[in-house]
């Protein structure tokens, strides 16, 4: 009897083991924040994680409402649980050994709120708007034609 094994579409290798890792340490990293009591990370969210190949350290991206004027608070206040982090890690995972944790702030999360605080300093649409006038005008010559029934491609 020939045995083979079956591929379950989706399975875990084909999803890379460092994405499979990063999600992992994610996760871990985070439930073990909100189990920590330190004013200083009550405002802080894991946005991801970077593990090199090698699995012997890891940047940890974080975002804080408190933006940048935050950032040394935070990054120090993670710098002194990393041992405690790493050791939920290390109870967790099923890893031979257990990243380096290094802390950074998520640069996605920061350039994203940049952006939007641009677009509100530009305000509203200013002229490129079509303005009432004009919108009733062409509204006006649609309906001047009579009913010759749909315009042409409109949907039955």
């Amino acid at each position: 009897m020939n045995r083979r094994r079956r591929s379950h579409g989706g399975g875990a290798r084909q999803f890379p083991r460092t994405a499979r890792v990063n999600e992992l340490l994610r996760e871990i990293i985070g439930d073990e924040l909100e189990r920590i009591d330190d004013a200083r990370l009550e405002l802080v969210s894991i946005t991801g994680i970077e593990v090199n190949p090698e699995l012997t350290s890891a940047v940890v991206y974080y975002s804080s409402l408190g933006g940048a004027e935050a950032d040394p608070v935070v990054l120090e206040a993670l710098a002194e649980r990393r041992v405690r982090l790493q050791g939920a890690i290390g109870r967790q995972a099923r890893l031979r050994r257990t990243p380096e944790l290094h802390f950074a702030p998520d640069p996605g999360v920061r350039e994203g709120l940049r952006v939007e605080e641009l677009l509100r300093e530009l305000g509203p649409l200013g002229d490129d708007e079509p303005s009432d006038d004009l919108t009733e005008e062409l509204t006006d010559d649609r309906t001047a034609g009579g009913d010759d029934g749909p315009p042409a491609g409109a949907a039955d």
